[in-house]
């Protein structure tokens, strides 16, 4: 089912980069929650960190838990992480935000890093919620929210996964669908400076693992990498398996499993976001009876910001996402 979105952005925030771009300023979200650190071993040998929500440890082992996938680059200190969490504690719920590898703060021992279709480590995680010495403060429900390169990595778990989850429901917000597409739209006008951007980090945590000794990928290339595209096929690709950009995009773009999922699932993409295009939006044909893909006519990327003022905004996607988990989260079950 495909719906129109109700989000409206306030007067003073309309351009879609504004709208991208003004949750990254430091006076947009200032609380910054504290969180517990919790080292995740991979059955691969490999390590990675859930960031768990220290105020939630007081509530019930039987409160809800959400589980929060972040963007690329991201960590639990990206802004719409931190606001998410605060707003599921007042609904009473516990929250964490699951790491990709060699994100944040924290290093992954691999020679590798993470990509928009790794589903594993986030299955592995939930699969032990219940059987870890901690398996008591997880009895509650769960449910997954994903934010762009995380709300991929989400949908294409839950199509793989089908009724085979422990998940109750879930919200991907700004998911770039089609990798094709979004590597298209990154690289023209403005969205370049994106880009460029996010390069810049990227091959700064490259360099920090790797150099062109070590480096299982063509150095040079890597270092001379002008687009996404250029990058997945000279980085992401060899260090993850994939036989190039084209290989790694057909394989993982979330939009071959919206079909497939089996738990009740909302979607959040805008038409003017700057990291795709409007061709990304899949038909209704493409999507399982379980999706309900809202659609808004703007919002930029992971920015739906509604109101309230430069100072102190309001955000769309906390009230939204939440409103749309809170009934499943209440179920005795499924």
């Amino acid at each position: 089912m495909i719906i129109q979105s109700e989000f409206t952005p306030p007067r003073w925030l309309k351009n879609r980069h504004a709208q991208t771009i003004y949750p990254s300023f430091p006076w947009s979200w200032r609380s910054f929650p504290a969180l517990r650190r919790q080292e995740l071993e991979l059955p691969d040998g490999d390590i990675t960190a859930v960031d768990w929500l220290v105020a939630g440890d007081q509530l019930a082992g039987t409160a809800p838990l959400l589980v929060i996938l972040h963007g690329l680059e991201g960590s639990a200190d990206s802004s719409y992480a931190r606001m998410l969490m605060e707003a599921a504690l007042d609904l009473g719920w516990r929250s964490c935000v699951l790491h990709f590898r060699d994100c944040g703060d924290y290093r992954n021992r691999l020679p590798r890093r993470y990509h928009a279709g790794e589903t594993n480590d986030l299955r592995y995680f939930l699969d032990t919620l219940h059987e870890t010495p901690e398996s008591a403060a997880n009895a509650g429900p769960i449910t997954a929210v994903g934010y762009s390169l995380g709300g991929n990595v989400l949908l294409k778990y839950l199509g793989e996964s089908g009724d085979e989850t422990p998940l109750r429901a879930a919200t991907a917000v700004c998911v770039p669908l089609n990798l094709h597409e979004c590597a298209e739209a990154l690289n023209q006008g403005f969205s370049r400076l994106y880009q460029r951007y996010l390069l810049k980090r990227m091959k700064k945590s490259v360099r920090r693992k790797f150099d062109q000794h070590t480096a299982a990928f063509d150095w040079n290339k890597a270092m001379s990498a002008r687009t996404f595209a250029e990058f997945d096929d000279w980085v992401t690709a060899p260090l993850h398996g994939f036989d190039g950009m084209q290989d790694y995009y057909d394989r993982c773009s979330s939009v071959h499993f919206l079909e497939d999922i089996e738990r009740p699932t909302l979607v959040i993409n805008s038409l003017d976001d700057p990291f795709m295009t409007p061709e990304v939006i899949p038909g209704a044909d493409q999507l399982s009876e379980h999706v309900t893909l809202e659609v808004a006519a703007a919002g930029g990327h992971v920015g739906f910001i509604n109101g309230g003022t430069p100072w102190r905004p309001t955000f769309y996607l906390p009230d939204r996402i939440l409103g749309f988990l809170r009934p499943y989260s209440a179920m005795p079950g499924l």
